[in-house]
């Protein structure tokens, strides 16, 4: 029998208590306290925060994503010769991703890093790659130690290819499952007189 992971993540909502997560950066701190409630509800950013499973309340962390763009010339040649002629490459923005300082070193980065990642893979529009603006020279070093790339001519701008993430990630084989007409199921131009 398969025991339950110990931690949950779940998009951010009335439950939890966002007044007492406390990373040690205001920047990051105030963002989960004060603004993502906002971005949320304005479709800005979706924020996920990981909690214990049995106690959902307090935020142990949290990481937003955003749609995003980056402009072709920005790549490099590898990854323009992959991203067609389109001036602009579509992209997921990991906006912000911090641990709370009571439950730093449990590798809970990594997880949420992990999810993120995931859930980019699976958003079901085209998008060519990840990308997150670091902080700091450790947060660089966090995104760097788990595949991610930096911009030649932005040092703070790191990226991972969703090529590099199929490869990480490899999908469950799903099976697709016919979808059943009826004489109903019409469109509403379709219904027309």
């Amino acid at each position: 029998m398969a025991t339950r992971p110990p931690y949950r993540i779940e998009l951010l909502g009335p439950q939890h208590d966002r007044q007492t997560f406390a990373f040690g950066q205001p920047a990051l701190d105030t963002y989960i306290q004060r603004q993502a409630g906002q971005d949320v509800k304005r479709d800005l950013a979706a924020c996920y925060v990981l909690t214990e499973r049995d106690d959902i309340t307090a935020l142990l962390g949290y990481y937003t994503l955003s749609a995003s763009s980056v402009e072709l010339n920005d790549l490099p040649p590898e990854v323009q010769k992959q991203a067609g002629r389109y001036p602009l490459v579509p992209a997921v923005l990991l906006g912000r991703l911090a641990v709370d300082q009571r439950a730093r070193g449990r590798g809970l980065g990594a997880v949420l890093l992990a999810d993120a990642l995931r859930r980019a893979l699976q958003t079901g529009v085209g998008v060519k790659l990840v990308v997150v603006d670091a902080l700091d020279d450790a947060a660089a070093g966090f995104y760097a130690h788990h595949g991610f790339q930096r911009f030649a001519d932005i040092r703070m701008r790191l990226y991972i290819a969703m090529t590099t993430l199929r490869g990480l990630y490899p999908a469950p084989h799903t099976p697709v499952t016919p979808i059943e007409s009826s004489d109903d199921a019409t469109t509403p131009a379709e219904r027309r007189p």
